[in-house]
């Protein structure tokens, strides 16, 4: 793998001639709308380049036993990390590997029915970088009836088609906004929490989902036991379909906190099957330009979920996406990765990258207005990859894959084996 940085004065045809690469490829790669440039942008060239994996060291763990493990020798380690020595291992110590073997990971994406063609395209175009799809379609009643919205048939026949596994989401979604009583009231009932298991069982056995997927945000600190509870009762239900619970993101338990007290990681890592950290929106619509999804971040966040959910259960949610901030009243626009990188393109702006949190940021001005989008590009996902694999989870989540991230799905087919 090659990332370029474009400089003042690079044109894509000498960077084509110079990788040996067809400008008309570099485009596909990376979701060019032209062949204009600006400086700061990082083009993805897709080459035999091997990626390095990254790796954490462990209790007696020698140069040798890593190598073996990875496909690989203590010398070319070596040579992969000047200065090491079987005497300067220390726990917790980075390094890098130079490993013929990919990264094995379980991937979900998510998507709405109401998305359109872009979804059928993706799974079209990439069913065989997926193992799930959460279908993005249901909520529920203040009674616990689970109903759907949108006709989520056709996506799941694609789902079929493209060899994804779907996964019935449901959310306490109503309004337009996640709703905090709604699920206060059911998980506080007893007749309710099953009136919500029954009703999406029936719904997943009726339209052949492969299991269920839980987004239940804002849950009253209350009632953390009562959801782990409802996990519990849901995966019993489910026997051996998959659960899959996204959580909020957070770097400490905070029980009493109205936004993440309800998700207690430790209860729902002991209940589901796999649990997304919702490792997003560090930066968020109508709050201060900041970056969408800071590694610094996420690494803090996911090193507290590894005290209480085991690796082979644990994802990290990556965003598709960025926002565009009207500075200073932060009014804010959502965009795909692609069309963020693109507007770069189209208003001339200089791409700056903040390599603590490595996020791609640019600032332009249109109609009176100032503009500062923070987004994701080849840099910033690569290294949430090499994040993952040092950590060792399962696997990564998309937020959503309605939203074009080119250079992601590039990424994944050269550098990680899918696990379906």
């Amino acid at each position: 793998m090659t990332i370029i940085i474009v400089k003042k004065g690079d044109s894509l045809w000498e960077i084509a001639s110079k990788n040996k690469v067809a400008p008309s490829r570099i485009i596909e790669v990376n979701g060019l709308e032209s062949t204009t440039l600006v400086p700061g942008l990082a083009l993805y060239i897709p080459n035999e380049k091997a990626v390095n994996r990254r790796y954490l060291i462990k209790s007696q763990d020698t140069l040798t036993k890593i190598g073996s493990r990875f496909g690989t020798s203590a010398a070319a380690i070596k040579e992969a990390n000047p200065g090491i020595s079987e005497n300067s291992l220390k726990v917790g110590m980075e390094i890098l590997i130079p490993s013929p073997y990919k990264n094995q990971l379980i991937t979900l994406g998510f998507a709405f029915p109401t998305s359109g063609g872009v979804v059928f395209e993706t799974l079209e175009q990439n069913g065989d970088k997926l193992s799930y799809l959460a279908i993005v379609a249901y909520s529920f009643t203040r009674e616990g009836n689970a109903y759907v919205d949108g006709d989520d048939l056709p996506l799941i026949a694609k789902c079929e088609q493209t060899g994804v596994k779907p996964l019935l989401m449901i959310r306490n979604f109503q309004d337009g906004d996640f709703d905090a009583d709604l699920a206060g009231d059911v998980l506080a009932s007893s007749v309710y929490r099953a009136n919500l298991i029954n009703s999406m069982l029936t719904f997943v056995r009726q339209k052949g989902y492969g299991g269920v997927s839980m987004d239940i945000e804002f849950i009253p600190p209350a009632r953390r036991s009562d959801y782990v509870l409802f996990l519990k009762e849901l995966k019993e239900g489910l026997n051996e379909l998959i659960l899959h619970v996204n959580v909020h993101a957070k770097t400490a338990d905070n029980p009493d906190n109205r936004i993440v007290g309800g998700h207690d990681y430790r209860g729902i890592g002991e209940a589901a099957d796999l649990v997304a950290v919702m490792t997003i929106d560090y930066g968020y619509p109508t709050g201060p330009p900041e970056p969408i999804s800071p590694l610094w971040w996420m690494g803090e966040v996911l090193r507290y979920a590894l005290l209480n959910i085991p690796e082979y259960k644990l994802q990290s949610a990556f965003p598709m996406y960025g926002y565009d901030w009207i500075v200073p009243s932060h009014e804010t626009k959502a965009l795909s990765a692609q069309n963020a990188q693109n507007l770069a393109i189209a208003t001339g702006a200089e791409i700056t990258f903040d390599t603590s949190a490595a996020s791609p940021s640019y600032s332009y001005r249109r109609e009176n207005s100032n503009h500062v989008v923070w987004f994701e590009d080849i840099r910033s996902i690569s290294a949430k990859y090499e994040m993952i694999d040092a950590y060792e989870l399962i696997g990564a989540t998309y937020w959503q894959i309605g939203l074009e991230f080119p250079q992601n799905w590039e990424f994944i087919n050269n550098n990680i084996w899918i696990i379906k």
